[in-house]
């Protein structure tokens, strides 16, 4: 009996510790693409800026979603 909650805590834990893990992924990801359409990746120019996003993993997958390059 002990054996099996210990593994369903561990799993309880396991889980919570990944969602925490990609709330804090959402917050910073590797390309925000504005409301306005902008394609911002890390480090770029209005990156910090830009609060209002959806977050993507590479510049290619927000573009192929209908965003475009910032042109500076």
């Amino acid at each position: 009996m002990y054996k099996l909650i210990s593994k369903v805590i561990l799993l309880v834990l396991t889980v919570s510790i990944m969602s925490i893990g990609a709330i804090a992924d959402s917050s910073n990801p590797p390309v925000k693409k504005s409301k306005t359409g902008i394609c911002h990746p890390q480090g770029g120019t209005y990156y910090e800026q830009t609060k209002t996003f959806t977050p993507y993993q590479s510049m290619d997958e927000c573009i192929k979603s209908g965003g475009r390059a910032p042109k500076k």
